[in-house]
Parts: structure tokens; sequence; C-alpha cells
């Protein structure tokens, strides 16, 4: 993907582009899906289908159920496929043999804690006729463990059943692919939903299963908490050191203690603003496995020698902090024992909002909405306890806006306002949060729990039984249902409140360097054309921005798009509506602050693609011997541009 722009691009995408080439690229490419320019047709493969060296040849090979291949050439009923678009095709195939996949969209399940798991059904019917019954949650009930037992295919057609433990898709990457939607309203709330056919095969052999022992004793809880060191923190941090000193006493010297673990992080300013601060942030302690907590106790001490230096401005970058706390700490446990850490809990303390990306005091440009999803996607799960105190009143509802998008995991938020900074009312918090986490340990073991459910809340009880389910699904290799199609909705039958399978886009390396490409020069060029006679130029020179990378093959743009969105065509036909996918050059003309708004989301994209790009862990490859800028990631749509 060597770029021909007339402009430089930045290093991190250039070298995402070169990593993306395949030196071995084919003059021959897939054709393209009707009424496109630069989107290739694909199918996935029948259960059974042979591949064949011609039409009618004799066969070469079987495939595999729901493979993704691109297509060729037709010969009647014939198709030429390959699982790639920049090598030769392999073979060919009988195309009733196989599904057109247009969207290139799958799905994810959510993890099921808080409700009931979901049903695949083998007609849109079927899925309605239970959405409208009247008695849906008992019938749901008996059809679930009907097909727990392996008794499906009965009148209703019910095909499948979600898999009791929960698989997260960024670890184990599952194919379910969406092959066709309906939006409709559910008849319970009239909330919209989408009802989608889809497949599912798994990507991997199945794990051989762990032996799970009668007390789970390898269950553990990683608890980080970042703290806001600056002056008016003191006494909130001494707060916290004693909630944590008595959870210490409690548990010390028994299995319980060995199974939670403590880090710690302090994080302030710009010290380049204000040198006198000493530290943007600091890893006060690591996360690791200790059976002695005496130096976590210390490095909250620490933490109470509070900044005597103020802060450029009342808000702070706690988004700083919590992005170390996901990306520097040492959830994987590499360098202990290998064993990484099951649950895992941030726990952000401050009196103050985190500073906008727009902020030029801000360490990142990116946004609560990305790195809340990081987050989720590495099983993390960020709380906030914002403290509401009088000199802060002004601030306090952009600081609850913000950390409310910060603070979700699972379909549910976990934003902890104390009014008035009250410190009786912080303490309880802190203490009743910290003994609920150390509770899930003992949910796991079997053990009575300290507090009871009305004690610990909905949200802490359910968020116990989520770790739960995600960890017994990664100790039994649980997977997502064999080689089936159905239909299912995305939001849970009976709570339509809840998302029940997630659509994503899946997206190869070289997509996600097109998009942060495509990004990196619209902020550009959106950042020259701000005032009202440039803005009237910015739809000319992203028009000649798109033909120029429309002219290299690697880089998937359609150079006669009219909007944003049609330049990136891959993502224009999802059931997905974006600000910036579906802008015009009218649109653009007409506000400056949305023209702001626009650009400051596609920079806050853009920071989170580039980290991506560089993660490893995040891209698997969908065949054997697939470069690198074709190997995979399900995107959340949350964070599409």
């Amino acid at each position: 993907m060597l770029s021909a722009l007339p402009h430089r691009l930045t290093a991190t995408v250039a070298m995402i582009l070169m990593l993306g080439t395949s030196v071995m690229a084919q003059d021959r490419k897939p054709l393209t899906l009707e009424g496109t320019t630069s989107i290739y047709e694909r199918v996935l493969t029948r259960p059974g289908i042979m591949q064949h060296s011609a039409p009618e040849g004799p066969a070469t090979d079987t495939y595999p159920a729901f493979q993704p291949l691109y297509v060729f050439a037709r010969n009647g009923d014939w198709i030429e496929v390959g699982p790639s678009p920049n090598a030769s095709p392999e073979g060919w195939v009988r195309e009733p043999g196989t599904v057109q996949w247009k969207q290139n969209i799958v799905g994810a399940f959510t993890n099921a804690a808080g409700r009931s798991r979901q049903l695949l059904f083998d007609t849109q019917p079927d899925l309605e006729w239970l959405m409208n019954h009247e008695a849906l949650r008992d019938v749901q009930e008996r059809l679930v463990a009907e097909a727990s037992a392996g008794l499906t295919g009965g009148e209703r057609g019910v095909v499948s059943v979600e898999p009791a433990e929960f698989v997260n898709i960024r670890d184990d990457l599952y194919l379910m692919p969406i092959l066709d939607f309906t939006e409709a309203l559910h008849p319970l709330t009239y909330d919209e939903i989408l009802m989608m056919q889809v497949a599912s095969v798994p990507k991997q052999a199945p794990k051989n299963a762990q032996t799970l022992t009668t007390d789970n004793a390898a269950f553990d809880v990683g608890i980080v908490f970042v703290l806001d060191t600056t002056q008016s923190m003191e006494n909130y941090i001494s707060l916290t050191q004693r909630v944590l000193q008595n959870t210490v006493r409690q548990i010390e010297g028994t299995e319980i203690g060995k199974l939670v673990n403590f880090g710690v992080i302090g994080f302030r300013d710009n010290i380049e603003a204000v040198p006198e601060l000493e530290y943007r942030t600091e890893t006060l302690i690591g996360l690791e496995r200790r059976r002695d907590q005496t130096p976590v106790l210390a490095a909250i001490g620490q933490a109470t020698n509070v900044a005597r230096a103020n802060s450029p401005g009342f808000n702070e970058d706690s988004l700083a902090g919590v992005e170390d706390a996901i990306d520097q700490i040492d959830w994987e446990q590499a360098k202990g024992d290998g064993d990484k850490i099951d649950a895992r809990y941030v726990i952000l303390v401050t009196d103050a909002g985190p500073k906008d990306p727009r902020d030029p005091n801000s360490r990142s440009e990116i946004g609560t909405v990305e790195l809340q999803k990081d987050a989720e996607g590495r099983n993390i799960v960020v709380m906030t306890l914002h403290l509401k105190t009088p000199n802060g009143a002004g601030n306090h509802a952009y600081a609850a806006s913000r950390y409310r998008e910060l603070s979700r995991f699972a379909g549910q938020e976990f934003y902890f306002p104390i009014e008035g900074g009250s410190e009786p009312a912080f303490e309880g918090v802190v203490t009743r949060l910290v003994t609920a986490l150390t509770d899930h340990v003992r949910l796991v073991r079997g053990e009575d729990t300290v507090l009871n459910n009305e004690e610990a809340g909905d949200k802490l009880v359910e968020l116990g039984r989520a770790m739960q389910l995600a960890w017994l699904g990664e100790q039994k290799g649980t997977q997502a249902p064999d080689v089936i199609k159905g239909w299912v909705s995305n939001r849970a039958v009976e709570a339509p409140n809840r998302l029940a399978i997630e659509p994503r886009l899946l997206v190869t390396k070289n997509e996600m360097a097109s998009m942060a490409d495509f990004l990196d020069n619209m902020v550009r060029i959106g950042e020259t054309a701000q005032s009202s006679e440039q803005s009237i130029d910015f739809f000319g020179q992203v028009r000649g921005l798109i033909a120029d990378m429309a002219q290299n093959p690697d880089l998937l743009v359609n150079a006669n798009a009219d909007t944003l969105g049609g330049a990136l065509e891959f993502l224009d036909r999802l059931p997905y509506q974006s600000q910036v996918l579906g802008m015009s050059e009218q649109r653009w003309a007409e506000s400056a602050m949305m023209r702001r708004s626009l650009i400051d989301g596609m920079r806050q994209k853009l920071v989170q693609y580039r980290k991506w790009l560089f993660d490893s862990s995040v891209w698997t490859p969908l065949f054997d011997g697939a470069p690198d800028g074709e190997h995979v990631f399900a995107m959340p749509f949350d964070v599409l541009p």
C-alpha cells in the first residue's frame, strides 16, 4: 500500500501502508459489487462445498463452512474464488453452494449477564412470533432449556441458542456473518431493533477445556486505582487508603487474599505548562500478585503527597491516567507468571472533569467513547467516583456526561457521583465497591459473599456474573454456536433495552489504514478551512484528495463520491449512521460549530485507529499465509468514522 498522495503521510500510516503491501499482488482483482467501484464481491461457502480446478472439472478440495471468499469471475453457475483480493484465485465452486455476503459485517454476542440467552430461529417470521408472544419470557425460557438440551428444529424453528458463557470476540475471533437484516420496532417497547440473519462457525478449533476444580481457585481480580493527586484531593486519598487497609486486614492470610490484586496510578496535569506539578501521570505501584499488600498501602500513602501547585484550569488529565491503566498496567502478567488477571477493574477517583482532547494541555487526542471501547475490548471495567464538590459546580454537568461515557461496560453504567463531595458518602461508596469486587472472587468460588445482593446493588452483582461468564468461557474454550444459519434480534427479545448482539465491521488492516489515512488528510484539510470562505473550497480539496487516493489500487476509495462516506464505500452501506459519513458540501458550509465538532471527532478516532494498527493482539488471519495487511479485526460501529 505505497501511497502516491501529493503530501507527506504521517509516519504511522506510512508504516502500516508498507506493512500491508503484498509483493506478490496479482494484476487480477475480484469483481466489484453492482453499483460500487471499490467494494469487492464476496461469498460465504455452504457446508460441504467442493473446490474444483475448472468449471465441471475434478474436485481438488473441500471448503470449510462459511469460509469468506472473493469472487474473480463467473461462468454459468460457477464462480472463480480465492481467499485474498491480492493473490490469484485458487479454484472454482458452484455458486448455489455459496451465500452472498454484501455488508462484510459480523455479529458479536455481548455478555449475557442480566439478560436471557438468545435463540436463533430458522426464519424471520419464527423470530417475530416469539417477540409478539403474550407469554414471551415463559416461552423463551422453555425454548432455551430445550435448545440447551439439544432439542432444536421443532415447530417454531429454533436452530440454536447463545452459549451459556461469554466469548470475547477480540480474544478469540469467531465468524458470525450478518447475511441480511431488517430494521423494525420491538413490539414490547417500540425500541428500534435489527432483525438479523446470521451464520456462525468457529474461526479456530475448540480449545482444550481446562479442568475446573470445585473451588475454581484460578479466578482472580485486579483493581487499579487511578487517583487525582492534585491539591483538593488529599483527604479523599487518605480515606481510600483507610478503606483499602480495612479490606486488606479482612482478607490477608486467606485464600481470597491471594486472589485480590491492586495497583495505583496518580495523575495531575501538563508539567510542560506547570513544571511544579512534577508529573502528569505516574504509576505509583504496578499490578502484580502479592501475598503482602503493604507496598500498595504505602503507594496510596505516597499519593497523599498531593501537588502543591495549581493545575492549568479546573479540569485535570484524568483520561491520561485511565489510558495508562489500560495500556501500561500488566493485566496479562507478562512480567510475572503469564497467568493473566481475570476480572479487571479501574477505579477513577477525581473531583474534576477530564481534559477535552482539544485542550492544548491534554496529552492524548483520544475521546471518552474510544477509550471506553478499547477498555471493554480488553475486558477492563472503568468505574468513576466523581466528587461533585461545591468548587466545581460549574463543571459538574460536563464532567458527568464525559465520565458516564467512559464508565460503561456490558450495557451498564458504573458512574458514581458523590454529591457535595461528602467525605462520609465517599468512604461508603469506596467501601461498597472494593467489597463487592472482592465478593466477585467469593461468588466464583461458591463462597458466601460479604454483601448481599441488595447491599451490593444490581449493577455490581450483574457485573460479577458477567466476569464469571467471561472467565468460564475462556476456561472451557466456549465458542459461538456451531455451523448454523438463523434469525436473531440484535437486542434481547425479552428486554429490548439490552444489547444482545453487537454488529461489527470485519475490517482488514489495509482497510483500517485506508480509514486512518483518509481521516488524517480530512483533519489536515479541515483545519485550514474553518472560515466561511475557505469552507466553500473544502470539498474541492477533498475531491482532489479522493482522486489522488483512488489512483492507488490498494487504497479502497471511490473517486466519484458525493459524500465523505461514499469515498469509503465499504462503510457506506452499513446499518449505521454517522455525521461524518453523511457529510455533504452543503451541510459542511452551514455551521462552523458543526465543522469544528466533526474535525475533533475525526481526530479522536484517528488516534484510536493508529493504536489498533500497531496492536498485534487485535488482528487475526482468516487463512493460512494471509498477508499482514489482510489480517482482520471485528471493529465496533461506535468508533467508525
